[in-house]
C-alpha cells in the first residue's frame, strides 16, 4: 500500500480576485479560504502529511493559520517560486511519502472522497486526475478572432485537482521540464509529455477554483447551502 503525501499550492499572488490580499487568506464563511482545503485533507485517512506552499514573505502567515486551526498532519511550510511548477517542487523535495496528491489552495470544495478516489486510481493506473465533462460546446480559433475548428465536446474534460501522481516519476518528471525550458499548466500534463497514461476520476463541479470576485460570491452562497443542508441532518 502506498503512503500518501499532498502538496497544497497556496503561492499564487491571485491578480484577477482585485481583493489586495492573496487567495488562500480571504475569509469564506468567517475562515480564510486555505482553512477550508486543509480540512478536506487533514480528514482523509489516506493523507500521511501534508506540505504547505506559501507565498515568499507569507511562511510564517501560513504557519500561524496551521497552528490556530490544530492540522496536525502539516510537516512543513515551504516558500514558492515565481511559477507554479517551481512552488510545486519545493514541496516535492519536502515529502518523503510514495504518492503525492497536488491541490490548488483556491479549490476548497475539495471533499476526502475526491481525495481518497484519486489515491484509489493512481495505485491501479500510475498517475490520476480529478475531473469534470465540459458542459459547453468548445471552439478553436485561429488566434486572429475567428473559429476554425469544433471537438467533440464528448471528448472534453475540465481537469481539476488534486491530481495524484508516484511522487518519484513527479520529481523526474519536473526535472525534465527544468532542463527542457517547457512549462505546462499542470502537472499532469508533464507526465503525460513522458508518455504516463492519467486516469480521470470524475469529480464534482462545486470543486471550482475561486480566481475572480464572482467566485468568491458563489462559493459563499455554497458554503451557506452546505451549512444548511448539515442542520437539516443534523
Amino acid at each position: 500500500m502506498m503512503t500518501w503525501g499532498a502538496v497544497v499550492v497556496a503561492a499564487g499572488r491571485g491578480t484577477r480576485m482585485r481583493a489586495g490580499e492573496n487567495k488562500p487568506y480571504l475569509l469564506l464563511g468567517g475562515r480564510p479560504v486555505l482553512a477550508h482545503t486543509l480540512d478536506a485533507f487533514e480528514r482523509c485517512p489516506a493523507v500521511a502529511s501534508i506540505v504547505v506552499i506559501a507565498a515568499p514573505g507569507e511562511e510564517a502567515r501560513a504557519a500561524e493559520l496551521v497552528r490556530a486551526e490544530g492540522f496536525h498532519k502539516v510537516t512543513s511550510i515551504e516558500t514558492g517560486g515565481r511559477e507554479r511548477q517551481q512552488s510545486v517542487f519545493a514541496g516535492l523535495s519536502a515529502l518523503d511519502t510514495d504518492g503525492v496528491l497536488v491541490h490548488d489552495a483556491a479549490r476548497p470544495f475539495v471533499t476526502s472522497a475526491h481525495i481518497e478516489s484519486c489515491c484509489r486510481a493512481a495505485q491501479a493506473h500510475g498517475a490520476s486526475a480529478l475531473a469534470v465533462p465540459v458542459k459547453d460546446t468548445i471552439k478553436v480559433s485561429d488566434g486572429k478572432g475567428f473559429i476554425v475548428d469544433t471537438p467533440d465536446r464528448s471528448t472534453l474534460w475540465s481537469v481539476q485537482t488534486p491530481q495524484a501522481f508516484s511522487r518519484i516519476e513527479l520529481i523526474e518528471a519536473h526535472r525534465r521540464a527544468q532542463s527542457g525550458g517547457t512549462p505546462a499548466t499542470d502537472d499532469a500534463m508533464l507526465l503525460e509529455r513522458m508518455g504516463r497514461k492519467i486516469a480521470i476520476v470524475v469529480g464534482d463541479y462545486t470543486n471550482f477554483k475561486i480566481t475572480t470576485p464572482e467566485d468568491l460570491l458563489l462559493a459563499e452562497m455554497l458554503l451557506t447551502r452546505r451549512h444548511g443542508e448539515k442542520s437539516r441532518d443534523d
